[in-house]
């Protein structure tokens, strides 16, 4: 099984719906191993199928956050959720699809990812459209390697969320007092950089260069994670403010496929204090992801037949359309042909039966009528039946070989048959069988009783 993983570039709030497009992405092919079977930079219609497909969402599409969600499940819970986070929210709770992450929080909440819905709809349906349907959407930052902590501070994780959503609420002494939670140690890469508008000056061309490099950042503390662009001069003070006490890892993503421009490579900058963080690793933590986005409506659904699946298919659909109707007209010629020739037969038989037996009034059975008849002209001939009492016991006689005469105990003739019983004392041979086969008679012995019923073999 081979699964495709691709790194989805950030929406850009500036650009309305209707607009909506996606570049060229950076992407990894692995076959069923894990192995590395193929890196590029395409576009969606280039990308190649696999049997799975992993999408690392942008860190800043999504908003994280930790919330006591109520024990409901399927629809009942999709439609509470909005409800859940309205409050951490500027657009309407209806616009935006919220993924729950099953593996609860230490202290019981549940954590809740939140996009909007109508730009997580159009990548959903561009890749389903592109022929993947197998696919999971994954947040960037659960890809980070996180640094090894304890348990207790993974809890805290939760707390620092809820902390900022009750501070004016501590702040007029509304709540009782708290203890000092441990820092958590923040984990921060730089994945690429942020693609500048061109603005427009008066009496001039369009110059790219007007604002300042920025670069994207994604920030995980332990499994909550936010997205940023800041400025390339910026980034090491920005996380240093936002880690605040906690311990920092700084990463920067290298190793893109394709022909990108490197970070700083228009300036000349670099990162200090950052670690390299190659981009096949980043894919490969994508795969140990459990929290997937692709939820409610969007659950994949491999089986389900779509419109650009029934434009691929509808050739292979139309030839088997076609198969079936020549099948079903051949089958229904033959079964004709062969209904005439049945009646052609019988019409045959009927024709012979009346020409052998003119006083035959009424034709039932054509055959047996005339099996009949020439049996009663062989009786009435004087010759014998091969099923006659006669014809029977000749045969008998001339079989039994070593078997005695007077081992016979008793012969009974019925329906066209003889049951023979043979003397307690009197061994048959097994080859008595074969020896009333080759009078034309067929014989067998039932075991309950020890009779052998004889027949006529023809």
């Amino acid at each position: 099984m081979s699964t495709l993983i691709v790194l989805l570039p950030p929406r850009d709030p500036a650009v309305s719906s209707q607009e909506w497009q996606l570049p060229e992405m950076p992407f990894v092919l692995l076959d069923k191993t894990g192995h590395t079977m193929r890196t590029g930079h395409a576009a969606l219609s280039l990308l190649p199928r696999a049997t799975a497909t992993v999408l690392m969402v942008a860190a800043r599409d999504l908003l994280m956050m930790a919330a006591a969600v109520p024990a409901l499940k399927g629809p009942k819970l999709r439609q509470a959720l909005p409800n859940v986070v309205e409050d951490h929210l500027i657009q309407d709770p209806q616009t935006c699809h919220i993924a729950i992450d099953p593996k609860p929080l230490e202290d019981g909440r549940r954590l809740l990812a939140v996009v909007d819905r109508g730009w997580f709809r159009f990548i959903y349906e561009a890749f389903s459209s592109a022929g993947h349907r197998n696919l999971r959407a994954v947040p960037v930052t659960s890809c980070l390697p996180l640094p090894e902590m304890p348990v207790d501070a993974l809890a805290e994780v939760a707390s620092a969320a809820a902390a900022e959503v009750e501070g004016d609420a501590q702040a007029d002494g509304l709540s009782g007092a708290a203890g000092v939670a441990a820092p958590v140690p923040l984990v921060a890469a730089v994945l690429g950089e942020v693609a500048n508008a061109l603005v427009g000056l008066p009496g001039g061309e369009a110059t790219p260069d007007v604002l300042p490099p920025r670069l994207e950042v994604a920030i995980a503390r332990g499994r909550i994670g936010e997205g940023l662009a800041v400025p390339m001069a910026a980034v090491t003070g920005t996380v240093t403010a936002l880690a605040g006490e906690a311990p920092v890892t700084l990463y920067a993503l290298t190793g893109l496929p394709g022909n990108e421009p490197q970070i700083g490579a228009k300036t000349g900058m670099s990162i200090p204090g950052a670690l390299p963080l190659t981009f096949d690793e980043l894919a490969q933590r994508s795969l140990k992801a459990g929290f997937d986005l692709c939820q409610f409506e969007f659950v994949s659904q491999p089986w389900r037949l779509d419109r650009a699946t029934l434009r691929r298919l509808r050739v292979p659909i139309a030839l088997l359309g076609a198969a079936a109707v020549i099948a079903i007209i051949g089958v229904n010629t033959q079964w004709l042909m062969l209904t005439r020739q049945r009646d052609a037969i019988s019409t045959q038989m009927t024709e012979m039966l009346l020409n052998a037996f003119p006083k035959t009034t009424v034709v039932l059975d054509a055959p047996g009528q005339m099996t009949r008849q020439l049996a009663q002209l062989r009786v009435a001939a004087g010759e014998l039946s091969p099923d006659d009492f006669l014809t029977l016991a000749d045969g008998l006689a001339r079989s039994l070989g070593p078997v005695p005469v007077n081992g016979i105990a008793a012969i009974d003739y019925q329906n066209r048959h003889l049951e023979v019983t043979f003397k307690p004392a009197v061994k048959v041979d097994p080859d008595l069988a074969q020896r009333l086969a080759r009078n034309g008679l067929n014989g067998a012995i039932d075991s309950n009783t020890g009779k052998w019923t004889i027949r006529s073999g023809q």
